[in-house]
């Protein structure tokens, strides 16, 4: 018997199903497979990887709903009507602080789910709370930057290079906003149901979302902001 009550063999199965690491791999000796990847004898693949299958569907899908964004912005760069260059709406040292908000936030969620995986239900809301907390600092530098492009009259309307500004680095903020809402109903329902199956399906969602919109972000700080101050 192990400290969970669980005979050790279904013990051993049930760290196999959950630990992402082994997804795949062989279980015991030569030719046997892991059990609940759906090879072979073990049957039907585990409802956890199925999840985690088919999430990456709706990001890859995502990702190219953001790289049709990045395209835009790339063709009207430079289309600016007479009005605003790219040099001359980029804040470097703002969007420097939004960049450290969301970088380190993917780092408290990824210690979430650490936590998760340890069953520490404490530690996982702490570290749910610092990284609602600093998407929420990312959020509200965002539109504090939206407001003041707005009173200079650097609104959308203005050109197509400020069109697609806007829809690139919106699209993105309002990711992060819908974000930090099913972060929030994840943290409630941690708090009153703790760690039942389904929700730790959902915290493996919310976590590949959350590390896939840094990614994004990565990808906008560079093209939109750092190449558009050189």
């Amino acid at each position: 018997m192990t400290d969970t009550g669980l005979p050790a063999s279904v013990e051993a199965i049930r760290r196999l199903r959950e630990d992402p690491h082994r997804l795949g791999h062989r279980a015991h000796g030569p030719g046997e497979p892991a059990v609940g990847t759906g090879q072979g004898a073990t049957g039907p693949a585990d409802k956890r990887i199925l999840v985690g299958y088919g999430f990456w569907i709706y990001l890859l899908s995502d990702i190219i709903i953001f790289a049709c964004f990045f395209a835009a912005f790339a063709v009207q760069r430079g289309a600016t009507a007479g009005g605003p260059v790219i040099t001359d709406i980029v804040d470097v040292q703002r969007v420097g602080f939004e960049t450290a908000a969301l970088l380190l936030s993917s780092y408290t969620c990824m210690l979430s789910f650490a936590a998760t995986n340890a069953r520490n239900k404490l530690w996982t809301l702490i570290f749910l709370l610092l990284t609602g907390l600093l998407g929420l600092m990312f959020v509200l530098l965002e539109l504090w930057e939206f407001i003041e492009l707005s009173d200079r009259g650097f609104t959308p309307q203005r050109s197509a290079m400020l069109t697609s500004f806007y829809g690139l680095v919106g699209l993105h903020g309002l990711h992060v906003t819908l974000g930090g809402v099913w972060l929030a109903t994840m943290m409630a329902q941690v708090f009153i149901k703790g760690f039942r199956r389904e929700i730790i399906h959902r915290l493996i969602c919310f976590n590949l979302f959350w590390h896939a919109l840094d990614i994004v972000w990565i990808g906008i700080f560079t093209i939109v902001y750092l190449m558009g101050v050189r």
